[in-house]
């Protein structure tokens, strides 16, 4: 997961589209309902076994590139799916060295549900030695821990208390976790896409800030672009003139590019890398520049790159020649209607505890919301996991006050897109 944050720079964007929308939402006082005394009272028996599953996944180091933490992650997950009576089925992403582990449960009804969440961290192995699991008064630290094992755990044990009760009033429900979030879900993002069109709703259970609390309602697309510049080689001190200095090429092409992203609404573009020249006496034959890209259009993509190719045109250096590809990530997630109705009924749910709810409009970074969402049939929303904070950085944690309130807004939720 890449990170939620409300009113940083990078949100901009994607606060704009959904103002115009008319779907700013915010933690207004909801009239609310009693709480299910009884779903309330199982939620708080499950917070232990909630936290020693958090243990045992936080403990069990599962980087992106790691096939070994990955299998044992994936061999842990499988094995309590199957004890809450899945049919599991595991495969092999298109690409990295994780497997992508399906649980499918069948009930009584007709609605079609569809959890995720990633095994995955960014955490290299080793991590737990400088980083190990405590408990210290409401916070529980670890690697990983919230991003995205606390999702993980939420989805194992909501689960299991609805169980207990024998509910089963869902047509199909789909657990899907992926191993490569992290890195842009290339190996999985397809599947879950084509995987969530056949559902009628999908929660996405990557952690919620612990301040405010929320359910998340965009998430940018992700690409990489890339800028190529190939001038002529000559030798710098005895003929200079003879070449094409393809660094000074690419200097004026990314000063007349830095805000090209104005001119395109809905997207985003930071030029973060570069590199030129092979040796000090040389004039630079090639240079090149990588920059990061967000949008929060479908469209996006084609828009900025037709909007790039057209103003390096202009040369500052004669007889150079400037290439622009982007490499396309994870597509946006924008909160449909009935998506953005559904979280207000979250936030009723949430209000059932006396606890407010933050509907975030949006952030900066991309999760697998964006699959799920593209095909426009699932009603999604991101965010279900536990609250925390830290995410990818030393000292992540989640908080232990919010594991209760998480359990009960889940379960309560699938009971409710269950009801015919």
């Amino acid at each position: 997961m890449k990170r939620i944050t409300v009113g940083a720079r990078l949100v901009r964007p994607l606060l704009f589209l959904l103002v115009s929308q008319g779907a700013m939402l915010s933690a207004a006082t909801v009239a609310a309902a009693a709480a299910d005394t009884q779903l309330l009272e199982a939620a708080r028996r499950e917070q232990p076994a909630l936290i020693a599953s958090l243990k045992d996944m936080v403990e069990i180091e599962s980087p992106s590139a790691d096939a070994a933490g990955l299998s044992k992650m994936a061999d842990y997950t499988e094995k309590r799916l199957h004890a809450l009576g899945a049919k599991i089925e595991r495969r092999k992403g298109t690409q990295g060295p994780g497997e992508i582990v399906t649980a499918t449960f069948t009930g009584s009804g007709s609605k079609r549900i569809l959890l995720i969440a990633h095994m995955d961290t960014v955490y290299p192995v080793g991590t737990l030695q400088s980083q190990p699991y405590r408990v210290e008064e409401n916070r529980i630290y670890g690697p990983g821990i919230a991003d995205d094992k606390g999702g993980i755990a939420l989805i194992l044990h909501a689960l299991k208390m609805l169980k207990e009760t024998g509910w089963r009033d869902y047509g199909r429900l789909t657990v899907m976790f992926n191993a490569d979030e992290e890195t842009g879900s290339m190996g999985s993002g397809e599947l879950i896409a084509n995987v969530a069109a056949e559902h009628d709703y999908v929660f996405s259970c990557e952690p919620t800030p612990d301040k405010p609390e929320g359910i998340l309602l965009g998430t940018s697309g992700t690409g990489t672009v890339h800028m190529q510049v190939r001038g002529r080689a000559s030798h710098a001190g005895a003929s200079p003139e003879m070449g094409r200095n393809a660094l000074i090429e690419l200097s004026h092409q990314l000063l007349q590019t830095e805000d090209i992203a104005q001119d395109v609404p809905g997207t985003q573009l930071n030029w973060t890398m570069a590199q030129g020249g092979v040796v000090r006496n040389q004039i630079p034959e090639r240079a090149s520049a990588t920059g990061d890209m967000r949008l929060t259009v479908a469209d996006g993509f084609d828009r900025l790159e037709a909007a790039l190719k057209e103003r390096v045109k202009n040369k500052r250096v004669p007889d150079t020649e400037t290439t622009i590809s982007i490499e396309r990530g994870r597509p946006p997630f924008v909160a449909s209607d009935a998506a953005r109705e559904l979280a207000r009924k979250a936030e009723a749910i949430y209000a059932e505890l006396d606890r407010s709810l933050t509907l975030i409009p949006g952030t900066g970074g991309g999760t697998d919301a964006g699959f799920a969402a593209r095909s426009g049939k699932a009603v999604v929303l991101e965010s279900f996991g536990l609250a925390g904070f830290g995410y990818h950085a030393r000292n992540e944690y989640i908080t232990v006050d919010s594991i209760v309130p998480r359990l009960y807004l889940m379960t309560r939720m699938l009971q409710e897109v269950s009801k015919p």
